[in-house]
């Protein structure tokens, strides 16, 4: 009986599993253009502002807000009813992914698209040492709280290389 509701939860969290793939995959290939583009004769964050800000942004957001119990059977905090913060938190992400968009879209330069990528990884450098700070380690891996930590560095290392090739 254990075992059967342990492959329920587990195929429960496949869509939220699936999107957190597409979310890593996207923002690293966004961080690994970025890495190029902005240290080019003409330094731009554009095309990777849209795939590791935008694109994980919606991402997140479809996990976090539409697939939101699917995501709390992912992270190990299902309650059994919808969780309103967990859709505050997507909502969130497509906010500053929208930002990111719109900072590209109507070409508001390389500072504030630079302004884009430290926002978000500020919030992923809160979220890490926030879970360190609590001790929360029941509910998050390690290997998970790892991905957020480099993630957030790497978004802020190119939100500084972008603000300092403005």
């Amino acid at each position: 009986m254990v075992e059967k509701l342990n492959q329920s939860a587990s195929s429960a969290g496949r869509p939220a599993q699936i999107l957190m793939i597409a979310t890593y995959v996207v923002g690293f290939v966004g961080a690994f253009i970025g890495f190029g583009t902005v240290h080019g004769s003409a330094p731009s964050l554009n095309v990777a502002a849209i795939l590791a800000v935008f694109a994980t942004g919606v991402l997140s957001f479809l996990r976090h807000a539409v697939w939101s119990r699917s995501d709390a059977v992912r992270g190990g905090w299902d309650y059994g009813v919808r969780n309103n913060f967990q859709i505050e938190v997507g909502l969130a992400n497509l906010a500053w992914g929208v930002f990111a968009l719109l900072a590209v879209v109507l070409d508001w330069g390389l500072r504030v698209v630079a302004a884009s990528f430290l926002i978000s990884g500020l919030y992923f450098a809160a979220v890490a040492l926030f879970v360190i700070v609590i001790g929360d380690f029941k509910n998050r891996r390690v290997g998970g709280l790892i991905g957020i930590a480099v993630w957030a560095a790497i978004m802020i290392a190119l939100g500084l290389t972008g603000m300092s090739a403005s």
